[in-house]
């Protein structure tokens, strides 16, 4: 991997162009995954962002082939969670921290590998300007080999770029007064998928009786669904939702 052949460079300059050029920022760490994979071989991807909000804790996950709900507590691994606190971008082997031996022992291992059918990893922790920005994790199943350095030179080549537009999307979130889109707001406050549909009515300026009659639902049941929303997002009114909510350009 190393010495790259045409059509490698190719595909790294498109991924690298695409990171700075893909507006929706979901989108683009989605296109980050997808685009690894015709250099890299993997089975699944989680792909979080570091919460500055919570402590840096991990959160808004994109996923390639696996769940967004298992628990990914990187913060109770004391040989993974110093790694990302560290302040620097990185890329390694989880066994190059860990044995194999003692990793397979772990109750993380247990509890989140086991349950997937993973057995190695490789890990892209990402920061900029001293800051845990988010971390990027490939996954390969039991039975294949573990990740090479030539993996790991591949995604080394990449992970200052992602750190930086990780850092931009966190300044203009932070200049957009922490203000977040609606799918976010769904996945955040766990809103169902009626839920989710009723609060972008409610974002969009329809008034009960037009969304009841959209829906095919009675006001009293849309009522219901509207309590519901405001208990889940902490909030009382429809004025706090648009304090809470912003437009996608």
């Amino acid at each position: 991997m190393n010495t790259f052949e045409t059509n490698d460079w190719l595909v790294l300059n498109n991924i690298i162009y695409k990171i700075y050029t893909t507006e929706d920022f979901d989108l683009m760490r989605q296109s980050f995954i997808e685009q690894i994979k015709l250099m890299l071989d993997f089975d699944s991807a989680d792909f979080f962002l570091a919460d500055k909000n919570n402590n840096y804790a991990l959160f808004k996950p994109v996923v390639y082939k696996c769940s967004k709900h298992f628990c990914l507590d990187y913060d109770k691994q004391d040989y993974s969670g110093a790694m990302m606190r560290s302040g620097k971008s990185m890329v390694y082997r989880e066994t190059d921290i860990i044995s194999d031996e003692h990793r397979v022992n772990t109750d993380y291992y247990k509890n989140v590998y086991v349950p997937n059918g993973w057995h190695y990893s490789l890990q892209m922790v990402l920061a900029y300007n001293g800051e845990f920005m988010g971390v990027l994790t490939l996954y390969r199943t039991i039975g294949k080999d573990n990740f090479k350095y030539d993996d790991i030179f591949l995604m080394d080549m990449l992970k200052e770029h992602l750190a930086y537009r990780l850092y931009k999307e966190r300044g203009e979130t932070e200049k957009s007064g922490g203000k977040i889109f609606i799918d976010e707001a769904a996945e955040k406050f766990s809103l169902t998928k009626r839920e989710t549909e009723i609060l972008k009515m409610l974002f969009e300026g329809y008034e009960n009786d037009e969304i009841s009659k959209m829906l095919v639902i009675t006001v009293n049941t849309l009522k219901k669904h509207i309590l519901n929303i405001y208990k889940k997002m902490g909030i009382n009114n429809r004025v706090q939702i648009f304090k809470l909510l912003k437009e996608r350009k």
